[in-house]
């Protein structure tokens, strides 16, 4: 089952979420705001994604900003901050099996459809 980590409150999440339905895909969401997600549930998206951690932080969040901006984190630090700010996380994540792709644009969902 395809899964999408989304935040309904974000235009390109909202967009990945359309971009499955239009192509008839079913899918499950993840809330990922909502749902606590643990290091290492976090890590096997990495590693689906092919992307270290920091290449999934949001670097204009408020919380970056101002908690992250000027530090050099290890990989496993990067992911506990994520696991403890899930708004750090860029959106959307579409996993489908053991592969995943951040959704933005949404045609790159096709990468794994």
């Amino acid at each position: 089952m395809i899964q999408i980590f989304h935040n309904p409150r974000c235009g390109k999440s909202r967009a990945g979420v359309k971009y499955l339905e239009d192509k008839g895909v079913e899918f499950e969401i993840f809330k990922y705001l909502d749902e606590p997600i643990t290091p290492d549930e976090l890590q096997e998206v990495l590693r689906k994604l092919g992307k270290r951690p920091l290449e999934i932080i949001r670097t204009k969040e408020d919380i970056f900003k101002e908690e992250f901006e000027d530090k050099e984190l290890s990989d496993e630090e990067w992911i506990l901050a994520m696991v403890e700010y899930p708004k750090l996380i860029e959106r959307p994540i579409i996993i489908n099996g053991d592969k995943a792709v951040l959704g933005r644009p949404a045609e790159n969902i096709d990468s794994i459809l």
